[in-house]
């Protein structure tokens, strides 16, 4: 008997042994399988998508917004408009995406008519989206329908396309397009002076019609005429969502064309004085979007007090902050008010964080980096002279009254 019963012990203490090993490999497992999915994984982040004015939060380990979207089986329709572009990769743990769903709206151009579908809310963008062509001189008007029985109800974009005028200015035709009723409001309003050495083909009651040409020109003066570019202007967005220092071209600016008249005189053949007497733009210049970076990396804090920020072009800038009343320095690039953002610092109208800084280095109204976001220069100060480089930042930090 005591023979069987060690036989049954050693059994269960085998089996056991068993047991145990069996069970501190599955944990091993276990802990290796997790620690693979924490280094191949990455970590989740948070996305709030705004659709049709609905807001809603999710966590996502995706890469794209595309991803994002399809996970949280969200429909883009063909039509519908996704900012940012459904392309767009994540670089940050926080995103916010705004889902614009398109809605039928009738074209009434001239005779023709035709229903489109758009995401878009602003006219001449409606058109853009529609690659319905339109000049700086077309009227384009988005309103409700004034015909619900031959358009349907809802909204309908009216386009009123400009009269095409031909000018012989002083022997150079342009083509031009007006929405002026006269010859004289049509002058005005390409900014054609009329000198009193100059003759006008046409009286300035006279009415304007298609295809019509009005010519100048001056008796006893040689001129030339000249297409000289202009420059296009720059229209910045600020992403909050890419850190500073990043930025993308939404939207290609384009130069545009103005016709230059000189008057030239020559003695002896040779030109001894040339000077403008007429300038005519017949190109407006489009303007270039770009998506700017707006969130902030490492910022100043009221508690650090000196901060050094190195922009997207190597240049460490000395921060510190100061608190006055700024509503005098606003005057400086063209007025207007300035807010107390949530984490104190003084803001403009456009968002940018309001700068005094070097005005050698950078100039009034220049748009410069800074930890806390991109900022806009109004204002300089002693500290100017010994950091040529340093930023101070407006905010609210001491004083903390909101002014």
């Amino acid at each position: 008997m005591q023979k069987t019963s060690f036989h049954f012990t050693g059994i269960f203490l085998l089996r056991l042994a068993i047991v145990v090993a069996v069970f501190i490999g599955m944990l091993i497992g276990i802990q290796a399988v997790r620690a693979d999915s924490n280094e191949s994984q990455p970590s989740q982040r948070v996305i709030t998508i705004y659709d049709q004015g609905e807001k809603r939060v999710v966590l996502t380990r995706a890469d794209t917004i595309a991803e994002t979207l399809r996970q949280a089986n969200v429909t883009i329709a063909t039509h519908d408009h996704v900012e940012p572009a459904l392309d767009t990769k994540y670089t940050t743990q926080t995103y916010t995406v705004n889902i614009y769903r398109a809605y039928p709206v009738t074209v009434v151009d001239g005779m023709s008519r035709h229903t489109i579908l758009t995401a878009r809310s602003v006219a001449r963008e409606i058109a853009t989206a529609a690659d319905i062509a339109v000049r700086d001189e077309d009227t384009v008007r988005l309103e409700q329908s004034s015909d619900p029985l031959a358009n349907g109800p809802g909204l309908q974009l009216n386009i009123e396309r400009a009269t095409p005028v031909t000018v012989l200015l002083y022997g150079a035709p342009q083509q031009l397009y007006t929405q002026a009723d006269t010859v004289g409001e049509f002058l005005a309003e390409h900014d054609i002076v009329v000198d009193q050495m100059d003759t006008l083909s046409a009286d300035t009651s006279e009415v304007i019609q298609a295809n019509m040409t009005i010519e100048i020109w001056r008796d006893g003066v040689q001129t030339v005429t000249i297409d000289e570019p202009i420059e296009f202007s720059v229209r910045q967005v600020l992403d909050a969502d890419a850190p500073v220092g990043t930025r993308t071209i939404e939207s290609p600016g384009k130069p545009g064309v103005k016709s230059v008249v000189y008057e030239i005189t020559r003695v002896e053949g040779q030109e001894t004085e040339r000077k403008i007497i007429q300038e005519i733009v017949t190109t407006q210049p489009k303007a270039q979007i770009e998506i700017v970076g707006n969130k902030t990396t490492h910022p100043l804090t009221a508690g650090m007090g000196v901060n050094h920020f190195t922009d997207s072009k190597g240049i460490v800038h000395r921060e510190t902050y100061y608190d006055l009343p700024m509503n005098v320095v606003m005057r400086a690039c063209g007025g207007g008010t300035y807010t107390i953002r949530a984490d104190g610092a003084k803001v403009d109208t456009d968002g940018y964080v309001l700068v005094a800084a070097n005005l050698g280095n950078y100039p009034r109204c220049s748009i410069v980096e800074t930890s806390m976001g991109l900022g806009k220069v109004y204002d300089t100060g002693g500290f100017a002279v010994r950091h040529p480089h340093g930023f101070d930042l407006a905010t609210d930090w001491t004083k903390r009254d909101g002014i």
